[in-house]
Order: structure tokens, then sequence, then C-alpha cells
């Protein structure tokens, strides 16, 4: 848990470390443009609520009803746990189902496992179509970051692989032996099971055509949560729909890295793309500090707002 903070905090110490908070205090005061951060507001929240009616057309593909407020509620809740330690969240929505609708735990975490696997399908042909459509920004952007996958690939020797394989499959070999030897390689089987239930609640929903509507609903509203904030300031608000896919690609896979709601890297990547469409280094810092904050505290208030639903919330066994 410490680490990821640390991580995080360098990150965000070494971006702001000459910024002038006079400066933030002043665009906050007269140059920001508040209608335009109120109006995304809605779309941040309208993603989480189909994120958790898509989660629930899965568990019911397999046998698990959920009423639509627990489901919510426990969205929310993850989003909101994730800030504090990142990545608890998926387990801990599961943990929620489980206790106030009597969802078992390891199917709930097969169809979030699945949900993953759906989002970085998207996110995958929103980056390839975004590429195909802005290479020379995305190839600037590698330049500058110093990421270059012939690089990364050039670092090992073929002897490097080798190794690299062997020492994989050493690790499974052992894990496989530790498990018969432990005398519980039929639980683990029986968990498998009930996992790769969850796992294939895709196939089984009935209404293929809203589990996609939902999946691309739920993108296109981060999208416009987002996109709707260039327009809060002078500087980014003539910058366009393509450089707001550019930045929010780009971002989405910074905030892969544990860190509380991508804090740091998500700031960091983004401002390299705006400074790449021209924005100043002092405006791009800006914007990225003031929109992130806000996003974040938006999570955070949801979370709140979910403790205070479940806690009103009747536990039941059997979802209505």
């Amino acid at each position: 848990m410490l680490l990821p903070l640390l991580f995080a905090g360098g990150i965000l110490w070494w971006m702001y470390r000459q910024v002038s908070w006079g400066d933030i205090r002043q665009s906050l005061q007269s140059d920001m443009r508040w209608g335009w951060m109120l109006l995304s507001l809605p779309f941040g929240v309208l993603a989480q609520v189909l994120r958790a009616t898509r989660w629930r057309q899965s568990l019911r593909a397999i046998g698990q009803p959920v009423r639509l407020g627990t489901s919510v509620n426990a969205v929310f809740l993850s989003y909101a746990s994730s800030l504090l330690v990142p990545r608890v969240g998926e387990v801990l929505r599961c943990g929620v189902l489980r206790r106030w609708d009597g969802v078992r735990f390891v199917e709930g975490v097969g169809t979030v496992v699945c949900e993953r696997v759906v989002d970085m399908a998207i996110i995958l042909l929103l980056t390839a179509l975004t590429v195909v459509v802005e290479i020379p920004v995305f190839a600037d952007f590698m330049s500058r970051t110093g990421m270059s996958l012939a690089g990364v690939l050039q670092g090992l020797t073929a002897a490097g692989y080798l190794v690299t394989l062997v020492c994989g499959l050493l690790v499974l070999l052992m894990g496989v032996c530790l498990v018969r030897r432990l005398g519980v390689y039929r639980r683990t089987r029986e968990l498998w099971q009930r996992l790769s239930q969850g796992l294939g609640s895709v196939r089984r929903v009935k209404d293929k055509g809203l589990f996609l509507l939902q999946s691309l609903g739920i993108w296109l509203s981060y999208y416009l949560h987002f996109y709707l904030t260039f327009f809060c300031f002078g500087f980014t608000e003539h910058l366009g729909p393509m450089c707001a896919m550019v930045a929010f690609v780009v971002g989405s896979f910074a905030v892969l890295v544990p860190t509380p709601n991508g804090a740091g890297s998500w700031h960091f990547a983004v401002k390299t793309v705006l400074v790449l469409y021209g924005v100043g280094a002092n405006e791009g810092v800006l914007f990225v500090l003031i929109v992130h904050t806000i996003q974040t505290l938006l999570v955070a208030l949801l979370g709140l707002w979910a403790l205070g639903a479940l806690a009103l919330t009747r536990k039941t066994q059997t979802a209505g």
C-alpha cells in the first residue's frame, strides 16, 4: 500500500515542484468555466452506473440475481476504495454482493475478470483506431517519454528469452506440485470450475445487444467525462475531439499503473499529450491537476454515498 503512494507522490512532486500555486488559485477563481466541469460530472456517474447494470446482467446469466441498487453501490464503493488501496476495488465489490445479496464470491470474481477482458478489447480497439488517425502524435509521444517496444525487446538476448520461459515453466510446475502435495487439488479444481462459470458469463447473457450497448456506453461516458473538461479552459477548448481521444487513450493505459486513481502516471501522460498538441507546459500541468482532483473527489463522494446507502440496505440471501 505504501509503495504505490510513494511512487505517485514522487511523480506529482517532480511535476509540480516549480508550479505557482497562486496561478492555480487564479485559474480556479476567474479563468475556469465551471459550467463545463459541472456538465462533465454526470457522465462520470453514468459510466459507473452502466458498469453496474452490465455486471448485473452478467451475474443473472449465471444464476446469480442481484438488486440494482446493491450492484450500483458496490461499484461506487469499489472505485472509492481503490483510491486508498489500488486494485482492491474489484475484490471488494464481489464481497459487497456476497454480503448483501448472497452472490457466491468466486463466481462474482469470474464475472469481473470477464468484464475486464471486454473492456480491454474495447480500449485496444479505440487505441488502434486512434493510432491510425494520429500516428505522428503517438510516435512523438513514444519518443518524448522514452517508450519504445523495439528498445525493450532489444534488451533481451536469445538466452534471456529462454531463461525467462524456463523460469516461468518451473514456477508453474512448482505451483502444481505444491497444490497436489497440500492435498487441496480437488478443492482448487472446484474453485476453478466456479471461476470458469463466471468467466463464461458473457456467453450466457441473453440480450447480447444490450450488453454491447452498455459496454460502449461505459467508454463513451468516460470519454465525455474527460472531453467536456477541455471547454473549462481557454488553452484547451480549441483542441478538438481527436486530441481528447489521444489523451483519453493514453490516460486509460496510464491508470493501469498501481497508484490511487492513476495519480502521477495519469498526470504525466495526459500533460505530455497536451504539450504535443501545442499547450504550454504550465497550462498542461494546471489542466491535469484540476481535472484529476475534481474527478477523484467525485469518485470519493460516490463511495461515501454507497457506504450510507448500503448501511440502510437490507441483507438477503436471495436477491430480488
